[in-house]
C-alpha cells in the first residue's frame, strides 16, 4: 500500500486544560489524506489519567534524565508526548523545540497553540493552498493570528480571516503584532509569523528551528527574519482553517508559577524575567539593534538567502531607528512591500509610544469636570511633532476605574525621523475657569 505523506504537528503546552480538546478535534477533522504525526510538549504535573479518560491510549513510557516520552493513540494517529513539571519549563519556544527534536522526515509542519478547534479537513485544505503557492513562491509558509473560539461557546467561533501587521515597538524596542480582517479570493503575501500557526514544508524545521532560548515577547519577529533570511514567504490563509482561544484570563502562566517566590524556594532555576531579559537580548542582537554586546545565536541566527536589510526593506521598518514608512500605520496597514525597494529609508517617520500619568495635583480643575485636554508633544527645538485634543468623555472613561485623582493617557507618535521627541506639554479647558496652566513633563 503507497505510504501516505505526512505532516508533523508541534504543540506546546504549559497547563492548558484545552489540550485534550485540542488533540480531538485535530484528529477528528483531519481527512484522512495525511499521516499525522503529533509532537507535544506537555508541561504539567503529569496526570495521564486525564488521557486515558479522553479515549486515548498509552502504548508506550520511557524515561531520560529530563523527561518521559509518552506514546499514545488516539483513532489511528500516534501521539508522542514529552512530559515534563511545569517548574522545568524555560518558555514556549524551548517547548516548541523540544517537539521539534521528535521530528522524522514529515513532508509538512503544522505549528499550533494547544487551544485550538479545526475545520472539517483542515489539513487537505492547508497542504493544497500552501502547494497551489508554490507556483508564486519556492518556499511559501501560511500564517496568520486565527479567528477566535471560547470553549463552551463553539458555535459563536469568529468568522472573519485576519492578517498580520505593525503594531508597536514595545518598551524595549521590540516589534509588536496586531492583525487586520481582508477578504480576497486567494491567500495574501505579508512579512510576519504567528507562534501560534505556522503550516510549511517539513525542511522548515531544520532550516527554521525554534530559538530555545527566546522566552515569549520577539518570538514572532525573530522568527519570522530568520525565515526570511532563510528563503521563505509568508501568505496568509484567505480562509479559514483553524480557530484559537485567545484571552484565557483563568489560564494558569509560566510567569505566573516563576516568579522570584518559586525561584527563592528552588522549585525554578531563573524566574522567567531572567528568561525574558536574556531573550530580548537574543531578538536585538538577531535583528541588528545589539552592537556592544552581542548575544551568540550559534544555529538560531539569520540565513543567507536574503539579508536583514531586505527583511526590513519588506517589512518598510527600520530596527535600529524605531522607524516605519506611512503605509504601515496608515489606512491600508501595509505589511509587505516587494522589490525593487530603492530609497525607501529616506520616507521613514519615527514611531513610539508612551503612557503618561497625570494626577489631579497638576491641574486646578477636578479633572471630571475638565472639558477637554490639548496634548502637544514637542522636540528640543519647540517643534510640535504631535497633537492629540481628549473630549470630556474620553477623559472621564480614563477615570474609570481609579479613585478619581489620577488619569493615564496612551500616546501613539509617528513624526518625521530627523527629530526626537523631549516634552509633552498638556492644558485643560473647563467651562467654568477657562484653560489651566500648561503642565510639561519630559518625554
Amino acid at each position: 500500500m503507497e505510504r501516505k505523506p505526512a505532516i508533523f504537528i508541534s504543540i506546546a503546552s504549559y497547563r492548558d486544560p484545552e489540550l485534550i480538546p485540542t488533540l480531538r478535534d485535530l484528529i477528528e477533522k483531519a481527512s484522512g489524506c495525511y499521516r499525522l504525526a503529533v509532537a507535544v510538549c506537555w508541561q504539567d504535573e503529569g496526570d495521564r489519567q486525564r488521557f486515558q479518560q479522553a479515549g486515548m491510549t498509552l502504548c508506550a513510557a520511557e524515561s531520560t534524565a529530563e523527561y518521559d516520552l509518552l506514546t499514545w493513540r488516539y483513532l489511528e494517529t500516534e501521539i508522542r508526548m514529552i512530559s515534563l513539571h511545569y517548574f522545568f519549563s524555560k518558555g514556549a519556544c524551548w517547548a516548541r523545540n523540544q517537539c521539534e527534536t521528535l521530528y522524522r522526515e514529515e513532508e509538512y509542519v503544522l505549528q499550533i497553540d494547544s487551544h485550538c478547534r479545526f475545520v472539517e479537513g483542515w489539513d487537505r485544505e492547508m497542504v493544497a493552498m500552501l502547494e497551489a503557492l508554490k507556483v508564486q513562491s519556492e518556499k511559501p509558509a501560511l500564517s496568520s493570528y486565527p479567528p477566535g473560539y471560547v470553549p463552551g461557546k463553539e458555535e459563536e467561533k469568529t468568522q472573519a480571516i485576519f492578517r498580520l501587521v505593525f503594531r508597536g515597538f514595545s518598551s524595549e524596542k521590540i516589534v509588536q503584532l496586531t492583525s487586520v480582517d481582508f477578504q480576497q479570493a486567494a491567500p495574501v503575501r505579508g512579512s510576519y509569523l504567528a507562534g501560534g500557526f505556522i503550516f510549511a514544508e517539513g525542511r522548515f524545521v531544520k532550516e527554521v528551528p525554534n530559538d530555545p532560548q527566546i522566552f515569549f515577547e520577539g518570538e514572532e519577529i525573530a522568527m519570522a527574519a530568520r525565515a526570511f533570511t532563510h528563503g521563505y514567504d509568508v501568505w496568509h490563509p484567505h480562509k479559514i482553517v483553524l480557530w484559537h482561544f485567545y484571552g484565557r484570563e483563568e489560564a494558569s502562566r509560566i510567569w505566573g508559577d516563576h516568579d522570584d517566590e518559586a525561584k527563592k524556594s528552588g522549585s525554578v532555576d531563573r524566574a522567567w524575567h531572567e528568561r525574558d531579559s536574556l531573550s530580548k537580548k537574543r531578538v536585538r542582537t538577531l535583528l541588528g539593534m545589539e552592537q556592544a554586546e552581542p548575544a551568540d545565536m550559534g544555529r538560531y541566527g539569520l540565513g543567507s538567502r536574503r539579508t536583514l536589510a531586505e527583511f526590513e526593506a519588506a517589512l518598510g521598518i527600520s530596527f535600529t531607528k524605531f522607524a516605519v514608512l506611512p503605509e504601515v500605520l496608515g489606512t491600508e496597514r501595509v505589511a509587505w512591500f516587494p522589490p525593487p525597494y530603492g530609497n525607501w529609508r529616506e520616507r521613514l517617520s519615527s514611531h513610539q509610544q508612551k503612557t503618561i500619568g497625570l494626577t489631579q495635583e497638576e491641574f486646578t480643575s477636578p479633572l471630571a469636570d475638565i472639558t477637554c485636554l490639548h496634548i502637544g508633544v514637542y522636540s528640543n527645538a519647540n517643534d510640535l511633532l504631535y497633537k492629540k485634543i481628549l473630549s470630556g468623555e474620553e477623559i472621564n472613561e480614563c477615570l474609570a476605574g481609579h479613585d478619581g485623582g489620577e488619569i493615564a493617557i496612551d500616546l501613539d507618535v509617528t513624526f518625521p525621523i530627523m527629530f526626537t521627541p523631549a516634552a509633552i506639554r498638556f492644558s485643560a479647558y473647563d467651562d467654568s475657569d477657562g484653560w489651566s496652566k500648561v503642565v510639561e513633563k519630559a518625554w
